[in-house]
């Protein structure tokens, strides 16, 4: 689903981009990612099931505040008072008087500021790791070092952002960084640094009246921080209350699967274990990733050096494998590499590029494989012939390469973000008939 992207004009005449997409009770969601593009942050590998996952149950609604992304730039006010005016003008457009809303990290700024301002307008509040001032998102020495190298090279300080402050890997903190730059310009930066001061939603909490939940990660890298918020916002938000998410939240915490069940809870969405969203059916899509050369790698490295490197490595996979909305399966036998599940072929795909960016980084090259089928699942392991395919397609794949098959490659055509090349049937050991393969490559 390509969004078409759309303009509302707010009261002091500012042009809002937006998109709404999916069916269902509409959905606003603050921005995920920081700095808000919603042109490019739909090709960040991690967000990409996340965002789709909403738009399957729900219509779900992003925006670009002043400033940021695709709408107008060289905006001198950057209130919060402002931000609501952004939103009042999106919500205006498409016609709603009453919406649900979602917000996670920065972004809860903006939508608690909403629900305190607009009571009328905010149904349900689910609010992910939350804290109620912006400048919070940079605590310490480290954070003031961080925010002033913002006035001095942007480059540098959306990479150190990215790693230092938001703790993403090395596989995905050059991508998000990019879309931090396009998202938020430095002389825009410079006009929000000053303001910022004033985004503090405090004292606006006794004013929020929608049904209010927080959703707190305790392995969040800011824990601490975001449960006294958490607390807060439920000591003083009427009928506010605490869940807490399971599971590591390193990266991406907001997709992290346990946060995402937690969501889906409170919005009401059930999904089944046929549902693609889950990734528990009996069809799934199934990557194996392997090291190539292994033996050899061995040899030139030794035991005890190879496999600290693949231990190491294994950690980083599994950590791709659950930002991306798959499962790893711990009871398969592979030796030095990783069997995941994945409930929607784009999430593999996506997947395999962070797999690559990883092996290459612990300098053992990889080859991936990526099939879709029925699987027999059986406590923690998955079986059958799909899971067979899966991988020997990965044997055909050269280090550093993902290989589909057809039937992969006819689900995510359209939905990856990627193009395929064709390189012809296969004669695969253990299965009867001949398996046409393609070669992911990047870019649609």
């Amino acid at each position: 689903m390509e969004p078409e992207i759309q303009y509302a004009r707010t009261s002091d005449g500012v042009n809002i981009a937006f998109y709404a997409i999916g069916e269902g009770e509409p959905l606003l969601v603050a921005t995920p990612l920081g700095p808000s593009h919603i042109g490019l942050e739909r090709r960040f590998a991690p967000l990409i099931p996340w965002l789709e996952h909403i738009a399957t149950h729900r219509t779900l609604i992003r925006w670009d505040a002043r400033n940021s992304g695709m709408s107008d730039r060289h905006i001198e006010d950057m209130s919060l008072d402002a931000a609501v005016r952004d939103v009042e003008a999106v919500l205006e457009k498409l016609h709603l008087q009453r919406v649900d809303v979602l917000g996670a990290g920065p972004g809860n700024i903006a939508v608690i500021s909403l629900a305190a301002h607009r009571p009328d307008l905010v149904g349900k509040l689910i609010l992910i790791n939350p804290l109620l001032r912006s400048l919070d998102f940079y605590p310490g020495a480290q954070g003031k070092a961080v925010l002033e190298l913002g006035k001095i090279d942007w480059e540098l300080f959306t990479e150190t952002a990215t790693r230092a402050r938001l703790g993403w890997s090395r596989a995905y903190a050059h991508d998000y960084a990019e879309i931090m730059r396009e998202g938020f310009l430095q002389a825009d930066f410079l006009r929000w640094l000053p303001q910022a001061e004033g985004h503090d939603v405090r004292s606006a909490l006794p004013k929020v009246r929608a049904e209010t939940v927080v959703v707190h990660s305790p392995s969040n890298r800011f824990a601490r921080q975001h449960l006294r918020a958490a607390r807060e916002i439920a000591a003083i938000v009427p009928g506010a209350k605490v869940v807490e998410a399971t599971g590591t939240t390193e990266e991406a915490g907001l997709m992290s699967p346990d946060v995402q069940r937690k969501i889906d809870e409170l919005l009401g969405i059930e999904t089944s274990e046929q549902d693609p969203a889950s990734g528990s059916g009996r069809t799934a899509v199934i990557l194996f990733a392997d090291i190539a050369d292994s033996t050899a790698l061995t040899e030139r490295l030794g035991d005890a050096a190879f496999r600290d490197k693949a231990r190491e490595l294994d950690a980083a996979l599994r950590r791709a494998i659950t930002s991306n909305g798959g499962t790893a399966i711990d009871g398969k036998l592979l030796g030095d590499g990783v069997l995941a599940t994945f409930g929607a072929a784009r999430e593999a795909i996506g997947c395999a590029a962070a797999i690559h960016a990883a092996g290459s980084h612990a300098e053992l090259p990889l080859h991936v494989g990526i099939h879709a089928g029925d699987v027999i699942r059986e406590d923690d392991n998955v079986y059958g012939g799909a899971v067979n395919i899966a991988s020997r397609v990965a044997n055909e794949a050269a280090g550093g390469e993902t290989l589909v098959s057809g039937t992969v490659r006819d689900l995510a055509r359209t939905s990856a973000g990627v193009s395929f090349e064709d390189r012809g049937e296969r004669e695969l050991k253990g299965v009867g008939e001949p398996v046409r393969v393609y070669a992911v490559r990047s870019g649609a």
